[in-house]
């Protein structure tokens, strides 16, 4: 009975932090939830401003990619692992580039003028804009 009181109080704690879209801070666009799913869907290949983007994703398993997915989305990871397949297979797309940290993805964008990704929203640092928050 103590085992099952500590794991419910464990997993009763947990609450998902919120999940930043960000954005080099050269980019001046304005991104609705619709919009950053397609550019992060392959199905818009820059940002209205015609800056050629360049998605970044944390690696699959993670929380905070999860949260994405799931929110931003609208998939699973296995869903999300059809629709690659899909496109690779076909050679109309890749996914976005996986990286392992929060710290990757938000140096990754800052060093990119076409880069988004999306971190957890307590990693952020000025070196980025967030767009968005989920």
């Amino acid at each position: 009975m103590k085992k099952w009181l500590l794991a419910a109080s464990l997993c009763s704690g947990m609450a998902f932090a919120d999940v930043a879209v960000i954005v080099n801070p050269s980019n001046g666009d304005a991104l609705d939830k619709d919009t950053i799913s397609r550019l992060f869907l392959n199905k818009a290949k820059a940002f209205s401003n015609g800056t050629k983007v360049a998605p970044f994703a944390l690696a699959e398993g993670n929380a905070t990619t999860d949260e994405f997915n799931g929110k931003v989305l609208n998939k699973t990871a296995s869903q999300l692992t059809a629709f690659w397949s899909k496109l690779v297979f076909t050679g109309k797309g890749q996914p976005p580039k996986a990286l392992s940290s929060d710290a990757e993805v938000i140096s990754a964008v800052a060093g990119n003028p076409g880069g988004i990704g999306y971190v957890d929203a307590g990693s952020v640092n000025d070196s980025v804009r967030v767009v968005a928050t989920f």
